[in-house]
Parts: structure tokens; C-alpha cells; sequence
């Protein structure tokens, strides 16, 4: 059955969400508004939206469901705020951004909202791409490999995003052999920045190491930033187990030589890989 995108003249507003639209827009009421709400600007609560996705991520990696809605909340009231900023200076409101987001996935769903048939997942991902190549493309002026990859993200997974882009516009070392050389070829050459104590060079040559690492890991499918992600996290569990050892034993970890929490370190490992718990 054929589904018919959003109209414009729709609003998607109700209930808890309205609500919530009033309480912004009392927030910023130059007359009984918070004077903390009316000084904020675009900027500034753009690096609050940062701070409350992650708290959404920690949330999904090792919180409850309240949590989650909890946090959930918060990363909406920045977007809402956003919204509100941008109401007052004429451009747009929330119901714009709702609508905008409905179109644009109707668009990009033709087999749910149209008569397009795909066969999986990964007909699903492609179509989508081609979507936004040959449709929105025309749609915008920037350029592959610009704006469209946000320098807000975070290094790595901008890194990631970058050479996927440049992967489909045919710039990209299709075999891992070949990127794995790559890899090792700058790792060698950190070395010898290393070795010869230069850190402007070492400084390039690990940015290099670390790009590097981030396209093997999209050849390799895998998402970089969350094997980075996922990594420091289990090295923060264990740090902490460490340091309740210590604790245990009345010691602090500035207390103790590195050889010895280096000790309780290798049998935590070992402890990991005969239990599988981390």
C-alpha cells in the first residue's frame, strides 16, 4: 500500500512534546523567562547537544531504561532549544524540523512508502546512498568531502565518515592487504620521528597512524569509534578493579610502584580470559 509523505500543513505536535514547547518558549520569554535561557546562543548549546549525546551512548552501553529516558529527554531539549533559536529569528520552528526529517525519510524508504522492492538490508543501504547522490545532491552545493562530514564529530569517527566519502567517489585502496601496509608503513615512520626526537613530525605521523586505522576499520566494516569506545571501556573496569584491590590490601594507587599494579593487571587479564568476564 502506497503511503503518502507528510503534508506541510500538518503539525505532529501533542501532549508530552507540546508541553515541552511551552515550557521553551516560557524559558525565553524576555518578560518572567530565565535569564540563563536568554543568554544562550547557537554556539553554546551546540557543545551542550555534544555533551548529552554521549550521555545518551553511556546510557545505552551500561544504563537502565530509566536512564536512557532520562537522557533521551535531555538530548531532546537541546535539539528543541536549538529549534526555538532559530523560531525567534525567523527561519524555522520545531514543526519545520519534524516535517523536514518526515519528508526526508519518506524519500529515502521507497519500498516502505512507495512501490520499490529490495531483496535485504544491504539493498536497503544502497538505495539509500543513491538516494542522496543523485536526489538531495542536487539539492545542495557542498562538496563530498566537505561540510557534509561535521568537524564537530569526533576525530575518529570523522575520519571514518571521511573515507567513506571519498570511497564513493572512487578514491580508495580496495584491498585490506593494502591498507594493512599502509598502516605499517606509518607506524614506521613514527618510529622514526620518534627516534629522532622530532615532535612536530611525530605529532603528523601518529595523525597519519590513527587516519589510517580509522579507513582500514571502515574496509574491515567496523566502526572505529566504537571499538575505541568499547576498548577504554573495558580499560576503565579493570583500572577500577585495580584500584578496589588496592583498596582492599589499605594502599592507594599512588601509594604503590607501577611493576606491582602492573602485577594485578595481568591477573585481571588472566582472570578475563579463563572466565570470559571482564
Amino acid at each position: 500500500m502506497k503511503i503518502n509523505p507528510p503534508s506541510k500543513k500538518r503539525h505532529i505536535r501533542n501532549g508530552g512534546f507540546d508541553r515541552l514547547l511551552e515550557i521553551m518558549a516560557r524559558l525565553r520569554s524576555p518578560e518572567g523567562g530565565c535569564p540563563w535561557d536568554l543568554r544562550q546562543n547557537e554556539r553554546a548549546i551546540g557543545k551542550y547537544l555534544l555533551e548529552e549525546a554521549y550521555e545518551v551512548l553511556d546510557a545505552i552501553e551500561s544504563g537502565t531504561p530509566d536512564d536512557l529516558r532520562e537522557e533521551l529527554g535531555d538530548l531532546l531539549f537541546q535539539i528543541v532549544f536549538l529549534a526555538r533559536l532559530s523560531q525567534e529569528k525567523g527561519y524555522f520552528d520545531m514543526n519545520g524540523v519534524l516535517e523536514e526529517i518526515a519528508r526526508k525519510m519518506t524519500r529515502r524508504h521507497p519500498h516502505v512508502f512507495g512501490d520499490a522492492k529490495v531483496k535485504d538490508a544491504q539493498e536497503v543501504k544502497a538505495r539509500w546512498d543513491e538516494i542522496k547522490k543523485n536526489v538531495e545532491k542536487k539539492e545542495k552545493t557542498d562538496l563530498v568531502l566537505g561540510t557534509r562530514v561535521p568537524r564537530s564529530l569526533p576525530a575518529l569517527a570523522r575520519a571514518q565518515r571521511i573515507t567513506a566519502e571519498a570511497s564513493r567517489v572512487g578514491f580508495d585502496r580496495r584491498e585490506t592487504k593494502d591498507l594493512l601496509k599502509k598502516v605499517e608503513n606509518e607506524f614506521a615512520a613514527f618510529k622514526k620521528a620518534w627516534g629522532a626526537g622530532d615532535r612536530r613530525k611525530m605529532t603528523d605521523r601518529i595523525g597519519d597512524l590513527l587516519f589510517s586505522i580509522a579507513d582500514l576499520s571502515r574496509l574491515c566494516r567496523m566502526d572505529a569509534e566504537e571499538a575505541l569506545r568499547s576498548t577504554t571501556g573495558r580499560f576503565t573496569d579493570r583500572l577500577a578493579g585495580i584500584e578496589k584491590k588496592l583498596q582492599e590490601l589499605g594502599k592507594t594507587p599512588g601509594e604503590v610502584p607501577f611493576e606491582e599494579m602492573e602485577d594485578l593487571w595481568k591477573k585481571s587479564n588472566k582472570f578475563i580470559k579463563r572466565t570470559g568476564k571482564r
